[in-house]
């Protein structure tokens, strides 16, 4: 089988990176990964791009090379998930929602195979056909079972190209089909009975593995096998916890949502600020802030996703909202707006928690931007 580029971000044009909503890792930092493989001399583990060392700035950043921070969170967890890869163990994220795992398993992806494209999205109607193989039934109709009417699905393809295999949302799967995984981890091969002889045998060339994600809150939705997780090597992703951190990549990432959504103007610092917080107090209950004017303000903890990825959600919305309606970035009442959606999900409790909070709580933070958003709390009825 002819492998995929060895740098697929070199084969998009920058036409066509623009008309893409969310390009790749490996495409929107594909001259970070360039100059990374330049440069790189270390020893790298059998079929990566890059050396352990190499991906690991990649992910975590170099200021001195001028290589961004993608991944705000634990450095040693960045390592620990790299080396579990050159093991040849599986790697299994695990977290809360919205803390990041898939963005960590693309980078990983990106930096070790130059490709995070292949992707598994695991649900209740994922079959095994969508992790191994298919086939074209007109080819198989009218030639049998070839290499030709063979459909490699992703594990298939990581294997024999050499790539990792990002498999989301794992034990959103059925159990039988998690336990497809078991021989692929532990021997290494895929048996296509169909095909006959060794054509039937697809060894995993090196620099194959699979990394997994999965939800704290989906645990027990379908139980990993004791056998499946022995493949594995967990890492739990935290939520970011310096408050600066969490509110100045909130900021960036909203920025950027923005440009590509045709937004002239940047988020208002205040109202990142103002958000961040709010945050972080209905994501912890009680006193939820650590700045000089945030401490002390206890709130209801909320059972919604109150995760970095939402707040950047949220902020995307308050400038969307600004802007195309009249010219601005974005306010107070925006935010107020915004936040009903992100409470208000399966839960009414959620959404008169956050009445209470903008009620009794946001009075209590000082600054113009709190007292905006402490007037434009009649904006969620009830």
């Amino acid at each position: 089988m002819t492998a995929s580029p060895t740098h697929p971000g070199q084969d998009i044009s920058g036409a066509e990176r623009h008309r893409i909503q969310r390009p790749p890792a490996e495409v929107r930092y594909a001259e970070e990964l360039a100059a990374l493989r330049a440069a790189d001399d270390a020893p790298r583990p059998p079929g990566w791009q890059l050396s352990l060392r190499a991906a690991l700035r990649f992910i975590t950043g170099d200021p001195e090379t001028g290589i961004s921070r993608k991944f705000v969170g634990d450095t040693s967890l960045v390592e620990r998930a790299l080396v579990a890869l050159a093991t040849n163990r599986g790697l299994m994220l695990v977290g809360e929602p919205g803390t990041a795992k898939s963005l960590l398993s693309e980078l990983i992806a990106a930096a070790v195979s130059g490709d995070s494209t292949l992707v598994v999205q695991g649900g209740a109607a994922t079959t095994e056909d969508q992790i191994k193989y298919s086939w074209n039934y007109a080819l198989l109709v009218s030639e049998g079972p070839s290499e030709r009417s063979l459909v490699p699905a992703p594990v298939l393809r990581g294997m024999r190209e050499g790539r990792l295999v990002r498999f989301e949302e794992i034990t959103r799967c059925p159990p039988e089909v998690q336990d497809s995984l078991l021989s692929l981890l532990s021997e290494r091969v895929v048996t296509i009975p169909e095909l006959p002889g060794e054509a039937g045998l697809s060894f995993a060339a090196h620099g194959f593995n699979v990394i997994a994600t999965a939800n704290t809150r989906d645990r027990g939705v379908n139980e990993m096998s004791a056998a499946l997780k022995r493949r594995f090597n967990f890492e739990t992703v935290f939520p970011i916890a310096d408050r600066d951190a969490e509110a100045a990549l909130v900021e960036a990432e909203a920025t950027a949502l923005l440009r590509a959504s045709g937004v002239a103007v940047a988020p208002d610092p205040d109202i990142v600020d103002v958000l961040v917080t709010t945050f972080r107090e209905l994501r912890a209950g009680g006193p939820g802030g650590d700045g000089p004017h945030h401490r002390g303000h206890g709130a209801d903890r909320m059972s919604a996703v109150m995760s970095t990825a939402e707040a950047v959600a949220v902020a995307h919305a308050v400038g969307v909202r600004g802007w195309f309606l009249r010219g601005e970035p974005g306010n107070a009442a925006d935010l107020v707006t915004c936040l009903a959606g992100t409470a208000a999900k399966d839960n009414p409790e959620d959404l008169a928690r956050l009445r209470r909070y903008l009620e009794q709580r946001a009075a209590k933070h000082t600054g113009p931007a709190w007292r905006e958003l402490h007037a434009a709390r009649h904006l969620i009825a009830g």
